[in-house]
């Protein structure tokens, strides 16, 4: 029935945590050690952090930041990027894989799931590598990512090749469950990065309603699609009230909004942009014929 606002235990109060599915450390790729890139998390308010490594799970403890185990399972077919993140794993997920794009994204999901991960697809449009047509062969995925701080992803689309957002879309009119995440791809915590391939932390993240702050409880209330993904813009509440969507948004005293609901014959979803350039997407809601 709903892709949220799935009831939780009795007596429970929820609570929205903010968290980050997607970031590199000096373990991989990026340029700060890993104690570093929790400790900018941490002071930045944010509640939960998934370090994602290329195929690494990079471990590290913090007494006060929730950090959930991850890895970037980084792969390539014909020398187009395929990269898929593995939330909640704890071990290493290696490259499966395959003799196509499509093969070779369900090999890696597969392998995500069987480690008791949550799979999630990593920027399709990086290096053109892949669109909604390969996505919807595949099975077993949650996550999409629509919205990252890398500059080199090509989000919006382009050249015939549309955006990101626009795909989610597709696999859901397709009947495809799949929630949609705005993370960092941070990898660059220090301002003597080159200009044109920087890309900081802070951009994108996802809010989770969840009882406690905990990984079971995290992993579960994102498995259930019970959060949003933002830039920037802030919310309040979500809810549906058995025909219609409606947010209440957090303004923050400065900024204008602008509401989108999209609407299918399958879901209904929410866009909230602001007048700065910062959104907010909720999860879909399927709805009953």
């Amino acid at each position: 029935m709903l892709g949220v606002f799935v009831a939780l235990s009795a007596g429970a109060e929820p609570h929205w945590y903010r968290g980050n599915l997607h970031t590199h450390t000096t373990e991989s790729d990026g340029d700060s050690s890993p104690a570093d890139v929790v400790r900018w998390y941490r002071d930045h308010s944010y509640d939960f952090l998934v370090i994602s490594d290329h195929n690494k799970v990079t471990a590290v403890q913090d007494e006060k930041l929730l950090l959930i185990p991850g890895e970037e399972v980084t792969d390539r077919f014909a020398k187009k990027p395929l990269h898929v993140n593995a939330i909640g794993v704890s071990k290493v997920v290696t490259p499966q894989h395959g003799d196509s794009i499509v093969s070779t994204l369900q090999h890696d999901v597969d392998v995500v799931r069987d480690a008791g991960g949550i799979a999630e697809i990593n920027h399709p449009n990086f290096g053109w590598a892949f669109g909604a047509d390969e996505m919807k062969q595949v099975n077993g995925f949650t996550l999409l990512e629509i919205a990252s701080g890398h500059p080199l992803v090509n989000m919006q689309g382009g050249g015939g090749i549309e955006p990101v957002e626009a795909m989610w879309d597709d696999l859901l009119r397709s009947g495809k469950r799949v929630y949609a995440v705005a993370i960092d791809d941070a990898h660059h915590f220090h301002c003597d990065a080159k200009v044109n391939d920087y890309a900081p932390p802070g951009k994108g993240w996802i809010v989770v309603r969840a009882e406690k702050l905990d990984q079971v409880s995290i992993l579960d209330a994102i498995r259930r699609g019970d959060f949003y993904a933002s830039t920037g813009v802030m919310l309040d509440a979500i809810d549906f009230d058995g025909k219609d969507l409606h947010v209440k948004i957090h303004e923050d005293g400065y900024s204008k909004y602008r509401t989108t609901v999209v609407r299918d014959e399958k879901y209904i979803r929410i866009r909230v942009d602001d007048s700065n350039g910062h959104s907010a997407w909720t999860q879909p809601v399927f709805l009953k014929k």
